[in-house]
């Protein structure tokens, strides 16, 4: 693909699938979708499993905190910066009980020109997480 190039950041956790963190396409740089899990590490922010890997329990806000700090390492290897984010879509496991607080949350991060944002509920998500983000921002 002419003028395209993958993105790997050394600071967001590993894909767990065979894509990479990002793709720059001229100045558009596209984020594959990005969970709470942190790099090297087996336990997920804010998420109790049980001994089979099912959530048990999770905190929504403490995943919140933790998918945008990938997110902000993903933009920053790329090149780009938060205040470059153009298009956000979320994924939620429980849009009636998390939306709210996800909500609150993306206003903490976005105070002044928020990007657009479109949040779907799915079942399930393939880690067990309960928000996931898919982000479109630009490169100068």
């Amino acid at each position: 693909m002419a003028n395209s190039s993958k993105i790997e950041s050394s600071k967001a956790p590993e894909p767990v699938g065979l894509y990479p963190h990002a793709r720059k396409v001229g100045n558009l740089l596209f984020l594959s979708g990005v969970g709470p899990r942190e790099r090297g590490a087996k336990k997920i922010p804010g998420v109790e499993l049980d001994e089979k890997g099912q959530i048990v329990s999770y905190d929504i806000e403490a995943q919140c905190h933790s998918v945008f700090k990938n997110i902000r390492y993903i933009l920053e290897d790329s090149g780009s910066s938060w205040d470059k984010i153009v298009d956000v879509t979320v994924f939620l496991t429980n849009m009636k009980d998390d939306f709210p607080k996800y909500n609150k949350i993306w206003a903490e991060y976005f105070k002044e020109n928020p990007p657009c944002r479109t949040t779907i509920e799915i079942n399930k998500l393939p880690t067990p997480i309960a928000i996931e983000l898919k982000v479109m921002a630009i490169i100068d």
